[in-house]
């Protein structure tokens, strides 16, 4: 895989050789990606593919079935397909059942903008973190997603990967789930999840404060937090709910003295489509718009 194919379709091509080389595996779909898909589905594991319709409840509820069965389940859409309008399905047949599934989601919290409010998937992370037991990735460059997949695929373990429409240029994260040091500092740390890195560096060069890359957000890397913080202000910057993974930091840092900025998608409804970029722009996620929260928040 290389820079040239998206997230997205690195999972298309990417999921039926895993299901070639596992019968335990089962795709479970709802519609969405059914057409990307289809072309390269053999009859060998085309019974393992699972289109319920448009009912995303039923879709989480057959792979909790199919993990009580012993198979191994990866389920995918839209980020508020797959978490929010399914939550109380993903609460109690995944998490109360104990049993475990790859959960894919694709188009970020608005990657897709003229989908409108209803594919706006930037609180996922969020609802996700009311539940136990649940790693989530948030890929930032296309090479990192099929090493998350193929790992989740092999555990028996609940795991979200968030696939988006926006890439960095190179990989910046390793298998392992620890946080990688792009820059240090002694004015502060920004942590940079998944695709944000790229403009996270350009707004941070020449300031003085560490950059941390998290492409495994849960569970949150606190060892790298702590044994590289100079001062303890830290600014956290998601591409989907801003704050959600302040409460970890906080954690984090229990025993310190600190302040934490969360940057990320702010909370209100859109009510306009727009386009990628202008959405960057309002919710201040662009190169300017951070570097005017590392200015105001760094001094």
């Amino acid at each position: 895989m290389n820079g040239t194919v998206d997230q997205r379709e690195c999972f298309y091509r990417l999921v039926p050789e895993l299901l070639a080389q596992d019968e335990r595996i089962a795709l479970v779909l709802a519609e969405i990606g059914v057409a990307y898909l289809e072309p390269h589905l053999t009859p060998d594991i085309e019974p393992r593919v699972i289109n319920v319709g448009i009912r995303e409840q039923a879709m989480i509820g057959v792979a909790g079935g199919l993990a009580l069965a012993g198979l191994r389940p990866i389920v995918h859409t839209f980020p508020p397909f797959l978490i929010e309008r399914p939550f109380e399905q993903v609460k109690l047949d995944l998490g109360h059942q104990d049993v475990g599934a790859v959960l894919v989601s694709s188009g970020g919290s608005y990657g897709w903008p003229q989908g409108g409010e209803t594919h706006f998937g930037q609180r996922d992370v969020a609802l996700l973190d009311t539940l136990d037991g649940w790693t989530v990735h948030v890929p930032g460059h296309v090479e990192e997603v099929e090493w998350m997949l193929r790992s989740a695929a092999s555990s028996e373990d609940r795991v979200y990967i968030r696939l988006d429409g926006v890439s960095n240029d190179r990989s910046y994260a390793h298998p392992g789930g620890s946080m990688t040091v792009l820059q240090e500092g002694d004015s502060g740390t920004v942590v940079s999840v998944g695709p944000m890195t790229d403009r996270v560096l350009a707004a941070a060069e020449g300031r003085d404060v560490t950059v941390l890359h998290a492409s495994t957000i849960r569970p949150f890397d606190i060892h790298t937090l702590r044994e590289t913080l100079s001062e303890p202000d830290v600014m956290l910057v998601e591409p989907y709910l801003a704050g959600t993974s302040v409460p970890q930091v906080d954690r984090a840092l229990a025993d310190v003295r600190h302040r934490v900025l969360g940057v990320g998608v702010e909370a209100g409804e859109r009510r306009k489509y727009g386009t990628v970029a202008e959405h960057d722009h309002a919710n201040g996620l662009d190169v300017e718009g951070l570097a005017r929260s590392m200015a105001e928040f760094f001094g």
